[in-house]
C-alpha cells in the first residue's frame, strides 16, 4: 500500500489482495458447492475446526462430560476453513455467517440449529444448567466477562494476529495500533485476576472457557508466536489463571477436538465417542498420513 493510497468512491473486491487467508474471504455469504453434513449417533453434532473460537465449545463440551451430564456427549465434525469446507450448503444452513463453530441439537422436536460461539456456550450452559453461576452478583460479572470476550476477540485476531502474522507486508502503524490495544486487553484481563480467582468471582464459568483458548493460548506464548513481542510474562495473574485452566483435564481434552495440526499426539481430528481419546487415535491418524 503507498503511503498516497486513496481510497476509492466505490470498492470493489480484489480477489489478489494476498495475506494468508485470501484465497477464502470474500465480501459475499451463501454456499459455493452442495455438500451435506454428516450427522453421528448422538443428539449434538459439532461441526468445528481447533480455532481459538471453536476451542471454547469442544472445552464446554468436554466440562460438561466431567460433571457427568451423559446428554452432553457429541460427535464433532472437523470443518477445514482452508479449504473452504464452511462454504458447503450443509454447512451454511447450520450457520448463514460460514464461520464455525457451529451446533445442531437434534434432540429437540425440531433439530435447533445454533451459531456464533457465545450462543452455543449460553445454549448449553441454560440446557444442562452448568457454569453460570446461580449467585445473581457473579452471574451478572460472568455474562459481562463472556461479552467483553467477544467483544475484545476480534482486535486481537482481526487486528493484532492479522498484520503481525498474516498481512503480506508489515505496516509499522497498524501493528503499533493493535499491539497497544492486545497490552491493554491484557492489563484489563491481569486487573481483574488480581482480584479474584476466576473472571466471574469464585466461579470456574463460561467466561473463563471462552476467554481462555484466546488469551491463554497468547499468554503462553502460543498465539501468533508474539509472547516475547508482547511481554506476556509481565502479566503475573494472567499467568496464574492461564497455567490453572491449562491443566483441567476437561480443557486438555478439549483442545484436541478437530485439531489437524500441530503435533500429531495433541490431535483428535473427529471425535464421536469418549473413547476417541485413546492414544489408538493417534495411530490411526499416522496410518492415515503414510
Amino acid at each position: 500500500m503507498s503511503e498516497d493510497y486513496v481510497p476509492p468512491k466505490v470498492w470493489t473486491w480484489d480477489t489478489e489482495s494476498g495475506g494468508k487467508f485470501a484465497s477464502i474471504n470474500r465480501p459475499i455469504a451463501g454456499p459455493t458447492s452442495e455438500k451435506e453434513l454428516p450427522v453421528g449417533k448422538h443428539p449434538l453434532q459439532l461441526y468445528s475446526l481447533a480455532t481459538p473460537n471453536g476451542v471454547k465449545v469442544t472445552v464446554m463440551l468436554e466440562e460438561l462430560l466431567a460433571l457427568g451430564h451423559s446428554g452432553a456427549e457429541y460427535d464433532a465434525w472437523l470443518i477445514n476453513i482452508g479449504e473452504g469446507d464452511q462454504f458447503g450448503s450443509g454447512f451454511v444452513d447450520v450457520n448463514p455467517n460460514s464461520k464455525i463453530p457451529a451446533l445442531m441439537d437434534h434432540s429437540t422436536e425440531t433439530p435447533t440449529r445454533v451459531f456464533e460461539s457465545a450462543s452455543i456456550m449460553l445454549y448449553l450452559a441454560e440446557k444442562f444448567g452448568a457454569f453460570i453461576p446461580k449467585d445473581p452478583t457473579e452471574r451478572v460479572e460472568t455474562m459481562s466477562w463472556l461479552f467483553w470476550l467477544m467483544g475484545s476477540a476480534p482486535y486481537l485476531g482481526g487486528g493484532f494476529g492479522h498484520f503481525y502474522a498474516y498481512a503480506p507486508e508489515k505496516f509499522e502503524y497498524a501493528i503499533n495500533r493493535f499491539s497497544m490495544e492486545a497490552k491493554r486487553q491484557m492489563d484489563v484481563l491481569d486487573r481483574r485476576l488480581g482480584e479474584v480467582e476466576f473472571l466471574g468471582g469464585s466461579e470456574y464459568s463460561i467466561a473463563d472457557m471462552a476467554t481462555w483458548p484466546w488469551y491463554g493460548a497468547l499468554a503462553q506464548g502460543k498465539l501468533y508466536d508474539a509472547g516475547e513481542f508482547l511481554d506476556v510474562k509481565s502479566y503475573k495473574n494472567l499467568q496464574r489463571w492461564t497455567d490453572q485452566i491449562a491443566e483441567r483435564p476437561a480443557v486438555i481434552r478439549g483442545r484436541m477436538v478437530n485439531r489437524a495440526f500441530g503435533p500429531l499426539e495433541e490431535q483428535l481430528r473427529e471425535r464421536h465417542d469418549a473413547s476417541d481419546f485413546d492414544t489408538k487415535t493417534q495411530d490411526k491418524i499416522e496410518a492415515a498420513e503414510s
